[in-house]
């Protein structure tokens, strides 16, 4: 059968075709071809939980999970361009990001001071389980997920967000910030509800920032929580006057050491090194592209020779016990600032990863204060 032939366009057609899509267009035909869409540059080839979860859970694949903590961060910055777009619930870009893997959206965190959503908690979807019979949440697979997100270069939010930025380079901490309490209230209520088993953290560039403190200060607290940093800010001026302060310190250990200790501080020294083994249970991910200068300094070594070990865990030691931390670099990926510090290379499925065996002075120093000093 011949074909029919198709009428030319004519050049009013032909402006409208080469128009640019808007970001904020309603849509659906635009929204389709949105570069934020999850079926744009979500991952690709990612099944979504079904029945046979139940005897083999993708959950218990380190990959997938990565992928998935990845997508939820990123839903939190589309919750809030959503938001700045002014975007109806048809044409909202976050929901498709934590649907497939079966989460649904049950709380924001908002910053009163400017109405900016920081961060989000996605909880288990039982009933869009259900509908493609998956009778119980797969084996590895969080009750519910803190995600957070870094800093939005956009108006509404600029201002805040570079405030805690500044906070970081300066004091190498964050818990001045109003967003530090949002984000540790909303750990906490979650581990009340569901434990601290059934939960994970996670963020991305000062979100990661975010997620290390609030984790850390649970741990503080005896209570572990899986946590997921992609991109953690390594850099402050904080570094520089500690390094000296550091120094002073270990000269100072050094003559302590060679004075004569009392029976009492023995004892002492025991049960601290007893809650520093405790604390050895609490082991964040991080995730590191050396050519992105933000996070890069996670993978300086200290200068204690590296070692490697079976669980391939980096681990600094010194004589308050041993402080461990999973680190993920990206072994071939982005090489570009912009690219190695997005988000989106953490689900590319073209990424190779290597796990980092050297010991790490930053994470070393980060991780530091949840060991008491033995005397």
């Amino acid at each position: 059968m011949q074909e029919m032939e198709k009428p030319k366009p004519n050049e009013e057609e032909n402006k409208i075709a080469e128009t640019p899509l808007s970001p904020s267009s309603p849509s659906s035909s635009n929204l389709e071809a949105h570069p934020y869409d999850f079926h744009v540059s979500g991952p690709r080839n990612l099944s979504s939980p079904n029945w046979r979860d139940l005897i083999r859970s993708s959950w218990k694949d380190p990959k997938y999970k990565r992928m998935a903590m990845a997508c939820f961060v990123q839903a939190v910055y589309l919750l809030e361009l959503d938001r700045q777009d002014k975007r109806d619930e048809p044409n909202c870009l976050a929901p498709k990001w934590w649907r497939p893997f079966k989460f649904k959206l049950t709380k924001t965190l908002i910053d009163d001071r400017d109405g900016s959503i920081y961060g989000a908690i996605l909880e288990w979807d039982r009933s869009a389980a259900l509908s493609d019979f998956v009778l119980m949440r797969p084996s590895g697979a969080p009750r519910a997920v803190l995600a957070l997100r870094g800093t939005l270069l956009k108006s509404p939010t600029i201002r805040r967000d570079l405030e805690d930025d500044l906070r970081f380079l300066t004091w190498e901490s964050l818990k001045g910030s109003v967003r530090f309490n949002g984000a540790l209230e909303a750990l906490k209520s979650l581990v009340q509800r569901y434990g601290s088993t059934n939960v994970c953290v996670g963020g991305h560039s000062l979100g990661a920032g975010f997620a290390l403190q609030v984790g850390k200060a649970m741990a503080k607290d005896g209570v572990f929580v899986e946590c997921h940093l992609f991109n953690p800010p390594s850099i402050s001026l904080a570094m520089s006057f500690r390094s000296i302060g550091e120094k002073a310190g270990s000269l100072w250990k050094r003559v302590r050491s060679a004075l004569p200790s009392s029976n009492a501080g023995e004892v002492e020294g025991g049960e601290k090194k007893r809650i520093c083994a405790e604390i050895k249970k609490w082991v964040p991910n991080l995730y590191v592209n050396n050519s992105d200068y933000i996070c890069c300094y996670y993978s300086d070594p200290c200068e204690e020779k590296a070692k490697t070990d079976a669980e391939a865990k980096i681990s600094t030691q010194k004589g308050n016990g041993d402080v461990a931390a999973r680190m993920f670099v990206m072994a071939k990926g982005p090489q570009k600032f912009l690219e190695a510090h997005g988000l989106e290379q953490w689900w590319a499925e073209d990424m190779e990863l290597q796990m980092a065996l050297n010991h790490s002075k930053l994470i070393n120093r980060q991780l530091r204060s949840l060991y008491p000093a033995v005397q």
